[in-house]
């Protein structure tokens, strides 16, 4: 069963503080991913003035 939301952190189960920890950020920022759009969009608007 798992452990209210608020609850003390000496309360809980070690395997919830994994699940816990591992949940509270996001793989990728979406400023990464935003950024990585841009940069590729860069390139691709670079690439096609160079080829004509």
């Amino acid at each position: 069963m798992a452990d209210p939301r608020y609850t003390d952190p000496a309360d809980r189960d070690p395997r919830e503080r994994g699940l816990n920890r591992r949940s509270d950020a996001p793989a990728v920022g979406p400023w990464l991913v935003l950024g990585l759009i841009l940069v590729l969009g860069a390139a691709v608007y670079v690439l096609s003035a160079v080829a004509s």
